[in-house]
């Protein structure tokens, strides 16, 4: 790194703190819960969403409560944090969270991910949202 890089490191505007799943003032900007709706639809009816910031991906599952472990061992191995949100003692229903940038295809994907662990595991994927902070910006 020459001295004109360093020069043009400390007059350029710092960056946004980065997205975590527990950052405060981000809201739904777009949700798929019908099976029957393709991602690339969802999010093209949302203007909220911004497509160049990252997202929380949130995954809404129901889970046996005995498997809720297991889905939280199998999901943290790509990134993936699982947490229970309520639990009737026949089912449990929780949310499978990781930020990313979101884009149709990435979403089918984990969408299908998600319906295949859940069924694994004797459970079902409802559908899935995507937070950003208000105003979200690249």
């Amino acid at each position: 790194m020459g001295l004109l890089d360093r020069l043009r490191d400390l007059v350029r505007k710092p960056s946004a703190p980065s997205l975590t799943i527990d950052t405060p003032g981000v809201e739904i900007v777009v949700e798929a819960f019908d099976p029957a709706e393709a991602d690339s639809s969802a999010l093209a009816r949302s203007p909220a969403w911004v497509a160049e910031a990252p997202a929380i991906l949130r995954h809404h599952l129901k889970l046996p409560p005995e498997k809720v472990a297991e889905a939280a061992s199998i999901l943290a191995q790509d990134g993936w944090e699982l947490r229970e949100q309520a639990s009737d003692g026949e089912s449990a229903l929780a949310h499978a969270l990781r930020v990313q940038t979101l884009d149709a295809l990435h979403c089918a994907q984990e969408r299908s991910r998600m319906a295949g662990l859940a069924q694994r595991l004797g459970g079902d994927s409802l559908g899935w949202d995507a937070l950003q902070p208000s105003g979200a910006s690249t």
